[in-house]
């Protein structure tokens, strides 16, 4: 069981890349909506933005679930926890609630960072640990060496991308998935079927891939300055789709559509 698997959890929000006064009511619009897990990383530059929102909102602080990300260039024992620690400040948090390893460290071993993140959970910086970005083999090597379990394992997910090995991998060592690029930045509107079968349901074609996330076992994160979109990406928990429904949907993986590829992040690895 993840810790994002509790209640609104499952349904997180995401701040790339989102600055400023947009990030400041995207982030009141959202946790009025009822969201209360945020997703941020060092590599965004607005951790202290959205920690400003977050301790000025009348909602109680441990209400929420904030996750925040290490950047790869941060992964070296000499920058590793004073960036930890500046996320801390930055964010106004005690310990981060869900602190993650951005990337795998190029083409450096994955030990090293791994280490250091389970330090970070000793010293209290992090109630819950966990990565991004790591292929199967690096989940079974991650899954050996530390001695916390992992929270999860952020990546890519979405309707038009195969990622069966990963659920695998998830499957066998017990580390979450969660996804961003939820939505695919849009490209799901291309494939009608996806709104054929929200039509049945009274629902939208994007809240049709994110309940099939959900189904699939893995938590969601998804961003929009719009309320109506964030509404309805919230809205998702009232309906379910049918084995035909997911085959359906299924079937539209074999587009393989990858966003996060080592033409836009030098750091992705080769993908399973």
């Amino acid at each position: 069981m993840s810790v994002y698997d509790e209640g609104v959890f499952q349904r997180g929000f995401g701040t790339f890349p989102l600055r400023g006064d947009e990030l400041a009511g995207a982030v009141r619009s959202a946790i009025q909506i009822g969201y209360r897990a945020f997703d941020t990383a060092q590599w965004y530059g607005n951790e202290a933005e959205l920690g400003a929102v977050l301790s000025e909102v009348k909602v109680p602080r441990d209400a929420f679930l904030v996750t925040t990300k290490v950047h790869p260039e941060n992964m070296v024992a000499e920058r590793f926890m004073p960036s930890v620690e500046q996320s801390l400040r930055d964010l106004r948090l005690d310990a981060i609630d869900v602190l993650l390893l951005h990337w795998p460290p190029g083409n450096d071993p994955i030990e090293p960072s791994l280490e250091l993140l389970q330090k970070a959970h000793q010293l209290g910086h992090a109630r819950h640990v966990g990565v991004s970005n790591y292929t199967t083999a690096m989940m079974r090597r991650a899954k050996a060496i530390m001695d916390v379990p992992l929270a999860a394992n952020q990546v890519e997910f979405h309707p038009l991308l195969n990622q069966e090995k990963l659920l695998s991998a998830s499957r066998e060592t017990g580390i979450p998935l969660a996804s961003y690029c939820s939505l695919a930045r849009g490209e799901i509107f291309n494939y009608p079927v996806l709104k054929e079968i929200g039509t049945r349901h009274g629902k939208s074609a994007a809240q049709v891939a994110l309940r099939w996330i959900l189904q699939k076992g893995v938590t969601m994160n998804t961003m929009s300055t719009r309320p109506g979109n964030m509404a309805a990406n919230f809205d998702v928990m009232d309906f379910t789709l049918d084995a035909k429904d997911m085959q359906a949907i299924d079937a539209l993986t074999q587009a393989n559509y990858r966003i996060s590829n080592a033409d836009v992040v030098s750091y992705a690895p080769t993908w399973d």
